[in-house]
């Protein structure tokens, strides 16, 4: 989200709508109500991602997986646990960690001139919904639509896919 923020902020005339789903515009590393308990607890992420990412046993990604879907069934997680492996290296996991804590786009949101939708999920336990309100708030005239659930990637058995899915039909249709 904080690389869509950024793009529509800087190239209006190339983003006709933006639609951001369980983002934020601060990273941890940038919140003005971090704590040293929350900086000890990324930098034991980074650890235990750089010691067991690319492992075959699952173990580490999973304190991911369940922040990330704490509600998925066992199969769902094993393919989450599966992807994550395959899809980045333990030292990009690390910078990607790295990087996200320190975006800050706060001031780039004012800049939004997209019609924009921003949705979250209520329960989102890896990104707080506060996150959320907060981009909504600060890009002029967004929609913010708070979701049931708790997973902060929609699984097709959340209580909020379906108005996700309406939401998200009913903006495109706005468009035209």
């Amino acid at each position: 989200s904080s690389h869509a923020i950024a793009y529509a902020a800087k190239h209006p005339e190339r983003v006709s709508a933006l639609i951001l789903f369980g983002g934020f515009a601060t990273g941890l590393g940038k919140r003005p109500n971090v704590t040293a308990a929350d900086h000890e607890r990324l930098a034991a992420m980074k650890t235990l991602m750089r010691l067991g990412w690319g492992s075959d046993d699952p173990t580490f990604r999973q304190l991911f997986t369940s922040q990330i879907m704490p509600t998925a069934t066992r199969e769902q997680a094993d393919a989450f646990n599966e992807l994550q492996r395959l899809s980045a290296s333990p030292d990009c996991a690390v910078r990607y960690l790295d990087t996200v804590a320190g975006f800050d786009v706060r001031h780039l949101l004012p800049l939004v001139k997209a019609p924009t939708l921003v949705m979250h999920v209520r329960d989102d336990a890896r990104i707080p919904i506060a996150m959320g309100r907060e981009m909504a708030a600060g890009i002029p005239n967004a929609r913010f639509v708070a979701l049931p659930g708790r997973n902060h990637i929609m699984l097709e058995q959340d209580p909020g896919a379906a108005q996700f899915s309406r939401e998200l039909r009913s903006f495109v249709d706005s468009l035209s």
